[in-house]
């Protein structure tokens, strides 16, 4: 393919944008090469700036789940507009969403919307703290809840040490209130709460891990969880800006059956626009100010056109009762398919799926926490992205993102990704 004009205007962004992009994964910093621009997109496709057409996997990283471009949500983000983009008061329109997204999701009541996943990461762990008097919390590698300070840490030199900052401007400080734990190892959960007993405020976590790859919890390990903290008076906060109205209605906690602390959510409920929220039974959500002494705020949360695109995507979820069936079941044809392939062609792999969120880790081993999501081979997964991507398929320049499904995919799409797939594994 020609990638002219993208190589341009990545150059030109270079000048004016440190690194070219505006988040660190677009750079193509991973995987080499310089990353294509994007023009327009509609249903389960791209097109970039030399016109170039591709399957996309990515689908801005989740919230597109009914495909871009989706005319409802077209609709719906041009019709608010038409009345203001702005207003910093309140509208009805927040309380609508809110009030759906309450119906939809099981054990929340009460609901604050903000701008991004980061920000409604951040603000659930300040009001665990605020809730419950303690300071440290439990993240787990691998996982990913934004760029806020006390989430960049990296592990410390034994299982139940301080965690160290992984970027610079995270204060020692910060860090030593974060401990890290290993996914889907209860036991390494339960001696880091011991080792801190009455001093954690929360865990957080994805319940399906996306940015490792996507891994699914194995053997009960969520319901332990939750009941490791209920035993520790710990709050537990899911972080599903992922998994939240994509893997189900109710997110991971339906799906999985599992009541969270605090959920987190992001992208599917923004419908493309940048929103994000944090939500929670009414005791927990009153220590938010202006009801309590838990500060949160910004001026551009509830945002109108925001609102009206999540409102327009959670209506379409809501009624269509066949939705996430027919996302697993594409999901699921496209596993077996380019597994079948990749087989045939001797290629190491293992897939991870679960609902419309799937994997492939080039490693031999199963892969269920950071530790074995690392010793997939690099090497190959940059030969295999770029061989993608000149077939027309775009998938995330990353090893360790999941891909995401939508339901604009039609089975043609998915048959033409496996054929892809099939002859980029003969060039491996």
């Amino acid at each position: 393919m020609n990638y002219t004009r993208s190589s341009a205007l990545f150059a030109q962004a270079e000048k004016v944008i440190p690194g070219g992009v505006n988040s660190p994964v677009r750079a193509f910093n991973a995987v080499g090469g310089t990353p294509i621009f994007i023009k327009e997109a509609k249903g389960a496709y791209l097109i970039d700036e030399d016109n170039n057409q591709y399957i996309d996997y990515i689908n801005s990283w989740g919230p597109m789940i009914l495909g871009h471009a989706f005319q409802p949500v077209v609709d719906a983000v041009v019709e608010k507009t038409k009345k203001g983009t702005s207003f910093g008061t309140p509208t009805e329109i927040e309380t609508q969403i809110a009030e759906l997204a309450v119906a939809m999701v099981p054990n929340i009541e009460m609901i604050r919307f903000v701008n991004s996943g980061t920000e409604a990461c951040m603000s659930a762990v300040r009001l665990a703290r605020g809730f419950t008097g303690k300071d440290k919390i439990i993240k787990f590698a691998g996982c990913y809840h934004g760029h806020s300070d006390s989430f960049l840490i990296q592990a410390g030199s034994g299982a139940v040490t301080f965690g160290s900052p992984n970027s610079p401007g995270v204060t020692a400080g910060t860090a030593k209130d974060t401990l890290l734990a290993a996914y889907n190892d209860i036991a390494n959960v339960a001696q880091i709460v011991e080792a801190n007993k009455g001093e954690i405020a929360c865990v957080i976590l994805e319940p399906v891990a996306g940015n490792m790859g996507c891994i699914p919890p194995k053997n009960n390990f969520l319901q332990d969880l939750r009941a490791l903290c209920t035993a520790n008076n710990i709050l537990l906060i899911f972080d599903e800006v992922m998994t939240g109205f994509r893997l189900a209605k109710g997110g991971a906690q339906e799906l999985y059956n599992v009541k969270a602390d605090i959920v987190c959510f992001g992208k599917v409920i923004g419908g493309g626009l940048p929103v994000g929220a944090f939500a929670a039974n009414k005791e927990i959500m009153s220590y938010l100010a202006p009801l309590g002494p838990v500060y949160q705020a910004g001026t551009l949360s509830g945002n109108p056109l925001a609102m009206a695109a999540g409102l327009a995507m959670l209506q379409e979820l809501n009624k269509d009762g066949e939705i996430y069936n027919r996302l697993a079941e594409k999901t699921e044809y496209l596993h077996k398919g380019i597994a079948e392939v990749l087989n045939q062609n001797n290629i190491t792999h293992t897939i991870n799926r679960i609902g419309s969120m799937v994997s492939v880790h080039f490693a031999a081993g199963e892969v269920l926490d950071f530790k074995t999501s690392a010793l997939g081979n690099n090497e190959t997964f940059k030969k295999f992205f770029h061989g993608m991507l000149n077939e027309g398929v775009y998938i995330a320049p990353s090893a360790f993102e999941t891909w995401f499904i939508t339901d604009a995919l039609t089975y043609e799409d998915l048959d033409k990704t496996i054929r892809a797939v099939d002859a980029v594994a003969k060039t491996l």
